[in-house]
């Protein structure tokens, strides 16, 4: 029979015994020169010990055998003859059965040490594995580290292929790779070989994820244990890609459902905020076309500012969502020029501060210098921001806007005298579609604070809100920009 590579790494420890009992052999030739005693069986002991510590069992009981012969050829009388007188049978006797005993449960424990070694080693290669496979959510990334996790196990090179068996690293053929997905579909899922390659389905929930392939290099032989270990290191990372997957079909129906009720809730607040001036316009309008000779000028002069006023905040609101939609999109072009802010302010509340019981004042240095941003964009993101203070400030009481200069920067703050704003929901309500508890039942989408921040940010600004501490209630939202050189 030819030798396998198994057992031609292990017949060396044989010759290794022999030789560990020829040492023994000439410790008691010296001891028996020196002492003239003849009862040495110890040494020979000793030998035997050492052999079934270093090389296991098997070589233990043949070393044990030579230690017999060599003992009783060279200190039992006569001497240097394998015969013994009746009286030394016993010693003979016992001293095979001690040499056989020690050396087997000294092998026995060297074999269980290094087994308990082994199953520590795979123990703490799995657990590194699972942490690396489950460190990501990327399915090339898990099969990447797989693939190297297999190639140090197997001490050799390793493969990973997808659920279609193609890859541009070499290895086992299609049909190979086949034949393991149908014995695996068949209830099969075992390790296979073919072309010298070890194949095995990365199957989860009854669907391939893909194949693993790997290969020993010429030197190196594994053990049962070794086996068993690629073949949990495959299913391991079969699982971590069946939950990768898992975790991506879970984070797209959130996104898609998300979207949906956003989609809902922004449909809903859209159609009620452009119905509205849209009605008020359409009214108006109607009124001077049918009854318009009839009205007296205060009559038609008050529709037709109904009209202005409606059509300004229906423009208002269209631009918001067009600048949603830039914002969203990666497409704000913001200048970075020199502007008068007082001027921009005037020009902003001349457009929001009308109408009944809206008072917005205005109080700036005169010495104020110029800020650096867009103009329009600014406009835009003060009028959300007075806009939202005249819906929320109590009834008759005034919004108060105010510019400043802070270090190198330049503040815009609009105050009003509302209920203010829970301070966990200061930062929040400048994100899309939040609305504080009590601003439910107000109209409005929710956009305006968000898109003030989006624009903002856009030309090198920030906006922050907090409650008032002058001892008056509700808010204020600073808007600040860089100061002109």
């Amino acid at each position: 029979m030819p030798l396998t590579p198994a057992t031609s790494t292990s017949l060396w420890r044989y010759p290794a015994a022999l030789a560990i009992v020829a040492a023994s052999s000439g410790a008691a030739e010296i001891l028996y020169r020196v002492t003239e005693n003849t009862r040495l069986s110890m040494v020979f002991l000793a030998g035997v010990l050492v052999t079934a510590f270093l090389f296991g069992s098997g070589p233990a009981y043949f070393a044990a055998a030579a230690a017999f012969l060599v003992y009783n050829f060279y200190l039992v009388e006569p001497r240097f003859t394998f015969s013994f007188e009746a009286e030394d049978a016993a010693t003979l006797a016992v001293f095979l059965a001690v040499a056989m005993l020690t050396g087997h449960l000294t092998g026995r424990i060297r074999d269980e040490a290094k087994r308990t070694a082994a199953r520590a080693r795979a123990t703490q290669v799995l657990l590194d594995a699972t942490r690396d496979f489950s460190a990501s959510d990327d399915e090339a990334v898990v099969r990447e580290r797989l693939a190297r996790r297999l190639g140090e196990a197997a001490r050799g090179k390793a493969i990973v292929r997808d659920a279609e068996g193609t890859s541009r690293d070499g290895g086992p053929g299609r049909a190979a790779v086949m034949e393991a997905f149908a014995l695996a579909r068949a209830g099969r899922l075992a390790t296979t070989r073919a072309e010298g390659w070890a194949l095995r389905p990365l199957w989860a929930d009854g669907d391939p994820q893909g194949v693993a392939a790997w290969r020993s290099d010429a030197d190196q032989v594994l053990g049962p244990d070794e086996h068993a270990l690629l073949d949990i290191l495959v299913d391991t990372a079969a699982a971590a890609i069946a939950r990768a997957r898992l975790a991506a079909a879970k984070t797209d129906a959130e996104t898609r459902a998300r979207t949906e009720t956003l989609r809902n809730a922004l449909l809903s607040s859209v159609s009620h905020d452009l119905r509205t001036p849209l009605a008020a316009i359409m009214a108006s309008a109607s009124s001077l076309q049918e009854f318009g000779e009839t009205f007296t000028p205060e009559v038609r002069n008050d529709l037709a500012a109904t009209i202005q006023e409606e059509a300004v905040r229906l423009d208002a609101f269209v631009a918001n969502l067009l600048n949603m939609t830039r914002l969203e999109a990666g497409a704000l072009a913001a200048q970075r020029i020199a502007f008068s802010v007082p001027e921009v302010v005037e020009r902003t509340l001349s457009r929001h501060g009308g109408g009944s019981g809206r008072r917005v004042s205005f109080g700036a240095p005169g010495d104020l210098p110029e800020a650096v941003g867009d103009p329009v964009l600014f406009e835009q993101a003060l009028g959300n921001v007075v806009e939202n203070a005249l819906r929320y400030a109590a009834p008759g009481r005034p919004v108060e806007v105010s510019a400043r200069v802070a270090a190198d920067r330049l503040e815009v703050e609009v105050r009003d005298e509302g209920a203010g704003v829970a301070e966990p929901d200061l930062e929040r309500i400048f994100e899309k579609f939040f609305r504080a508890a009590d601003a439910a039942r107000r109209p409005g989408a929710g956009l305006g604070l968000s898109i003030t921040r989006g624009l903002m940010e856009g030309m090198g600004g920030r906006v922050s809100a907090r409650n008032r501490a002058d001892g008056v209630a509700g808010l204020a939202v600073t808007m600040t920009l860089p100061v002109a050189a």
